[in-house]
């Protein structure tokens, strides 16, 4: 931890000297450090490489990160990635989340509902037309300007080829850049192979970004087009072998976001108000699902995906937390903060361009704070967790927002996100009504304790109803039909009205409190602070040039490092695990008990066989199912997980200690043959 504040101390300048000597960066494939890899590495990273990378390199509608591993659309990807897929394919008779999934041929792979698969093909600079759209506006008439223009840079980047590809703007360096990603696009993917739940995470909660490790944590899925799988010409090669220590490695994938840029009063925003607002959240989630799951057999298998989440993120957002409240973490910051704004003020027409943005974004962190509860509660967790809700709300908003020209859309309803969101909304999956009355009544009981009884919000929302009564009655919603939710996409606002769904007609009453609050948010705080950053990103450009990497967006990225342990307390932490040590740990009681076949199959494998490795790669969430590739562009690993201290690099990054977490490829190919008798996978890996 204290190596990363020093970091930050440093300040930008300082730490692109940094960034050349420690394996930091989330690079852009269009700005990649090759020349400070092959000074510390001696490797090559051509332009031709790059570009191989990247177009097997597969972002995942999930969250997650992927890659194509074989010449016939052969996927890899991690087991909580599919997770949703695995408990969507279950039933009470038949649960693959418990029991694994294997399809012995191409007719037996199954299609994930709602998944989408995106490739990036192509990258343009729009920067000065999404800047320009914003000039001499402000609050929401900023931000409706700038997601105008970008919806309409989105629609007529992909415009006729829309059935198979996407479009979208990414924001980079906090609005100092915006680049048009052209993705091609693959809404049938198939599930192919997936170990037991308990095979790929292993060791459960408790576990959960430590290492040592023994987490089966892969799983593969397959592009289809027109019925028959997609040919990939353009793939990574597999690599049976396991990376040695001190092996230069590579990490393709889409880290989620990192707030590496944000200012002193921002970071104690996070630590102040939403973090522990977000945590106690969660935690009462969690203890609500435990309590659900003890009910019944059935309970435990439809909600443990929910809970592993919940659990998940729980763990993460703690990580983080605990980062921040650490002094020297904002201490460093506001040094940092300080020696921009110097820079700043030491050129007198920088300094009239650029202006005190730093107090502006000081004055919206105000607004933050009061208004985080009503927007968070009404807005981006309406419904929490509930996919009746989901469903509901997206079906109200995409009959309004069509009606719309696309520029005045709200984003997720323009013309370049419709057919994900359709196919998210569409897909057939199960709903459990039981499952979403127990998630209703909690966002419920919790909108009315954040905002209180008496608040017009809590009328309009709850009535004069309790949140267990409305619960009751809207988790009788019919829109776990796919038919109906058909009929109500096709039919546009005319059959919106008309339907007597319960979660519709609640809807349509409540959602004009939501898009209010959204408007004050958008007014007071998004378009406030994105216009002060984007002039800040301008100064930082000025003041040190553009050859820093950009926080994570959801948008591909590279990093680079080897495989290495680290020193944790005075103990050397080994970055190998191998499978001889699975069944020491092993208890026989959750969550370190081993699936049947493993329970008495040590025998089957190769005890030495790396297992799990660590390397010194910069990664976030979002970067789980990224392959780990070698210096020959050959697949060895698979990220997962990061260690402890990996959690603070939401906020910077620590050459001693952040560690990524991967299953190494050897491990995946000797259970695969050995284990589960998948020869046939093997041969499509590895060509034999």
């Amino acid at each position: 931890m204290r190596a990363k504040l020093m970091a930050l101390m440093m300040g930008p300048a300082l730490l692109l000297a940094v960034a050349a000597r420690a394996d930091e960066g989330m690079w852009t494939f269009d700005n990649f450090p090759s020349a400070a890899v092959k000074t510390k590495y001696n490797v090559d990273v051509t332009p031709a490489w790059l570009t191989r990378v990247q177009n097997a390199a597969v972002r995942l509608s999930s969250g997650c990160s992927a890659s194509v591993v074989s010449a016939s659309g052969l996927v890899l990807t991690n087991h909580h990635c599919v997770r949703d897929c695995v408990q969507a394919l279950s039933t009470a008779q038949v649960n693959y989340i418990e029991d694994g999934f294997q399809a012995a041929r191409r007719e037996n792979e199954k299609l994930c509902p709602g998944m989408q698969a995106e490739i990036l093909t192509r990258i343009g600079d729009v920067s000065d037309r999404i800047i320009k759209a914003g000039l001499a506006k402000t609050g929401q008439e900023f931000v409706r300007a700038r997601d105008g223009e970008i919806a309409a840079v989105e629609k007529e980047g992909c415009a006729g080829r829309e059935a198979q590809y996407r479009c979208q703007v990414i924001t980079l360096y906090q609005g100092g850049q915006y680049k048009l990603y052209e993705y091609r696009k693959y809404a049938d993917v198939r599930l192919v192979a997936a170990p037991e739940a308990q095979a790929a995470f292993f060791g459960g909660d408790p576990d959960n970004f430590n290492f040592p490790r023994y987490d089966l944590d892969f799983s593969f899925v397959r592009l289809y087009e027109n019925g028959q799988a997609m040919a990939t010409p353009a793939h990574l090669t597999w690599r049976s072998s396991a990376p040695k220590e001190g092996e230069p490695v590579f990490v393709a994938g889409n880290p989620g976001t990192t707030q590496r840029l944000l200012t002193a009063e921002q970071l104690e925003a996070l630590r102040d108000r939403a973090l522990p607002t977000t945590l106690l959240f969660y935690s009462e989630m969690r203890g609500r699902l435990i309590r659900f799951s003890s009910e019944s057999a059935e309970n435990r298998r439809i909600a443990e995906d929910t809970l592993f989440g919940i659990e998940n993120s729980f763990k993460a957002l703690s990580g983080q937390q605990k980062a921040l409240v650490d002094p020297a973490l904002i201490t460093a910051k506001r040094k940092a903060d300080s020696e921009l704004k110097a820079r700043v003020a030491a050129d007198p027409t920088l300094a009239a361009d650029i202006g005190d943005r730093w107090g502006e974004i000081a004055t919206a962190q105000l607004a933050y704070r009061a208004l985080y509860d009503a927007y968070t509660i009404q807005e981006s967790r309406g419904g929490f967790r509930s996919e009746l809700f989901s469903h509901a709300r997206a079906l109200v908003r995409a009959a309004e927002e069509r009606a719309k020209p696309n520029a005045e859309r709200l984003p997720g309803y323009t013309d370049s996100q419709l057919p994900l969101l359709e196919k998210q909304v569409l897909d057939p999956s199960p709903v459990y009504p039981v499952l979403e009355q127990a998630a209703l009544e909690f966002w419920l009981s919790k909108l009315r304790e954040y905002l209180t009884v008496d608040s017009p919000a809590t009328k309009t929302f709850l009535g004069k109803d309790s949140p267990e009564v409305l619960a009751a009655r809207l988790a009788k919603s019919g829109l776990g039909d796919p038919a109906l939710r058909r009929r109500l996409w096709d039919g546009g606002m005319a059959a919106i009205k008309a339907s007597n769904d319960p979660l519709i007609q609640y809807v349509l009453a409540t959602d004009a409190a939501s898009r209010a609050v959204r408007k004050e948010w958008e007014t007071r705080v998004t378009g406030p602070v994105d216009r002060a950053q984007q002039r800040i990103a301008r100064a930082r450009f000025a003041a040190y040039g553009t050859s820093a990497y950009p926080d994570a967006t959801f948008s591909l990225r590279l990093s680079y490092g080897k495989v290495a342990g680290w020193v944790n307390n005075g103990v050397t932490v080994v970055p190998f695990t191998r499978f001889a040590g699975l069944w020491p740990r092993a208890t026989g009681q959750f969550p370190f008990n081993l699936p049947k076949r493993w329970e008495s199959g040590q025998s089957k494998v190769n005890g030495d066989t790396v297992f799990n490795f660590t390397s010194d790669n910069d990664i976030i969430g979002g970067n789980s199912g990224s392959p780990v590739i070698d210096a020959n562009g050959a697949v060895v690993g698979l990220i997962f997980d990061g260690n402890i201290d990996s959690l603070g690099g939401a906020f910077g990054f620590d050459p001693a200690s952040n560690r990524a977490v991967s299953v190494a490829t050897s491990a995946i190919t000797e259970a695969l043959e050995k284990m589960y008798g998948n020869g046939a996978l093997v041969g499509e890996l590895t060509g034999r």
